[in-house]
């Protein structure tokens, strides 16, 4: 019986919308992990095929015209959330009536327009033209690899697309098993609660096996016949919570992939976060906090360069602080140069000049860092233990040394005042020329899963309709306290349009990215390279190894000491 399990051929996927920036790393991690147990795996990401990125933009562009011009400043930041809304409210119609109210509720909660039949039709169009070209993509694939197992890797953003493909292929191919995991355990169906029980229910008869929290084990533990069969949800306590070591893991097989599609590749040197913002899922999920050997890192960058001839990598930990050094210093040691781009955490280390040039010298590109307040009161009650000082001296510290800075901003956190959201204002134009990008979302609550949801469970209700449950699959939760959330949306858009003025970018798009690097690299005479130049084939540059002797000092009031607290 093991055996015959053993020769089950498996297809794993990621479906749109997902931003391909790397390679959907956890179907490529399956992917190795079980080959070298001899099951054969075949990988497929539709996020980089042309119909789908047209059709995005075709119900954008149409959704556009129905919104007013000046609320469209944080359009696609909130209509992700809008488009898989509707999505998956498309695909489980059965009242006309109803699915119209919906969909006109959806998109007055987010843009507060209101819209007609009329309009929505034309974007139901969009989506019936979506869906039925997955459905050939999805029916093409399956017939011509002939599977045993079809399995999506599933976030939120991908979920009406993944539910529509496994309901698809248990219509069609009856035989396959269809398998589901991914993040979406973390964020939107955590396990045990009611949203879990929910899904469950609705999905009994096309989705048979779900896998939550890593799933390389669990699923090759369920492959070899070692998990109850009749057991349909699988977790780490399904497995004594053991944890695979990095050894054990390997690198990401993303054989079968257009490697050339994605601009970066990507690895990580530790698993969870040592933190606990309480805004945050993370260290929930993920368990304890757990660090890679700096060498075996350098090791793994190595042999991806060798495989697939890509130098810039995103490094996927939730924050690289505890290893930064580490890592600067291993990579300093070989003759290869890559860049990389991480999340960093603000703290006494990244103001100290010596080590900002010391990491941007090792390859540092890009650092991703979570400013989310200018109020040192909205810091504090998100336990995030920085202080304002130390955002200034940071981001100028990483400017200094050139690292791109992308700074996440929080807007709308309960108990945010005017005042508050004032002094975010104000703290973003002081430091204009510090930071390189400005991402902005509105504060996000989860129903179960956030380190302090339990807090906020007696605020919180539903955001649309409870009637609607069967067509969105899972609820949108909010906390029904101060800011409302008109008041949070309508201060999105004013910050939006305090950082155009002040010209800091926020880019999406490559030609977006390329001004926004122009702009960094005129800035500061140190700045990382424009990511054009380090993804094109047969540019080599090793200026990072340089950067000191390429130091100007800019009149910041910077000086070229550590700070001291």
């Amino acid at each position: 019986m093991n055996e015959l399990k053993k020769k089950k051929k498996i297809l794993l996927g990621l479906l749109p919308y997902w931003t391909p920036l790397i390679p959907p790393m956890a179907i490529s991690y399956l992917k190795s992990y079980l080959e070298k147990y001899d099951y054969p795996v075949t990988i497929a990401d539709l996020n980089i095929e042309v119909e789908f990125k047209e059709l995005y933009h075709s119900y954008f562009n149409k959704l556009k015209e129905f919104v007013e011009g000046n609320k469209r400043v944080n359009f696609y930041n909130i209509g992700h959330d809008v488009l898989q809304n509707h999505m998956t409210a498309h695909i489980h119609c059965e009242d006309e009536a109803r699915y119209m109210e919906l969909v006109k509720i959806l998109i007055y909660q987010n843009y507060f327009v209101n819209i007609n039949e009329q309009r929505i039709s034309q974007l139901n169009r969009v989506l019936d033209r979506f869906y039925s070209v997955l459905g050939e993509y999805v029916s093409r694939l399956v017939e011509t690899l002939e599977p045993d197992m079809f399995g999506l890797t599933v976030y939120n953003h991908t979920l009406p697309a993944s539910l529509f493909a496994f309901r698809l292929v248990k219509e069609k191919y009856p035989h396959l098993e269809t398998l589901m995991g991914g993040g979406i355990f973390m964020w939107q169906l955590p396990h045990g609660s009611p949203e879990l029980d929910f899904f469950l229910e609705k999905t009994a008869s096309y989705i048979d096996k779900l896998f939550i929290g890593e799933g390389q084990h669990l699923l090759l533990k369920y492959l070899q016949g070692k998990l109850p069969g009749s057991q349909r949800v699988y977790t780490r306590k399904d497995i004594d919570n053991k944890k695979l070591t990095y050894s054990e893991i390997g690198i990401p097989d993303h054989t079968g992939l257009n490697i050339e599609q994605y601009p970066y590749l990507a690895t990580q040197a530790s698993t969870s976060c040592p933190y606990r913002c309480k805004f945050c899922t993370i260290n929930l999920y993920y368990g304890d906090f757990i660090k890679k050997d700096p060498p075996r890192l350098v090791e793994e960058m190595l042999k991806m360069n060798e495989l697939y001839g890509k130098k810039v990598f995103l490094l996927m930990d939730s924050l690289v602080n505890p290893i930064i050094d580490d890592i600067s210093e291993a990579l300093l040691k070989v003759d290869k140069i890559f860049y990389w781009d991480a999340y960093l955490r603000i703290g006494k280390e990244v103001c100290s000049i010596e080590n900002t040039l010391k990491w941007r010298r090792a390859g540092f590109l890009r650092a991703r860092i979570g400013t989310e307040s200018g109020s040192q009161r909205i810091l504090d009650l998100m336990d995030k233990r920085i202080n304002l000082d130390e955002i200034r001296q940071a981001l100028a510290s990483l400017a200094y040394a050139g690292i791109k800075t992308t700074t996440f901003w929080i807007i709308g956190y309960p108990g945010e005042t005017e005042d508050d959201f004032q002094m975010t204002l104000d703290f973003v134009e002081e430091l204009k020329d510090d930071i390189y990008e400005a991402e902005f979302n509105p504060f996000t609550y989860f129903y179960a899963g956030q380190v302090d949801f339990d807090k906020w469970v007696s605020k919180s209700k539903l955001l649309y309709p409870a009637s609607a449950r069967d067509m969105l699959m899972s609820q949108t939760w909010i906390v029904d306290t101060e800011p409302s959330r008109e008041v949070t949306f309508d201060r999105l858009n004013r910050f939006v349009r305090h950082c155009t003025k002040l010209e800091i970018p926020n880019p999406y798009s490559l030609n977006e990215i390329y001004h926004a690097d122009e702009r960094w690299k005129k800035l500061h005479p140190n700045g990382a390279p424009p990511l054009v130049d380090l993804t094109e084939k047969g540019v080599d540059t090793d200026e990072c190894r340089y950067v000191e002797k390429l130091l100007t000092v800019r009149n910041t009031g910077l000086e070229l000491v550590d700070f001291d607290f």
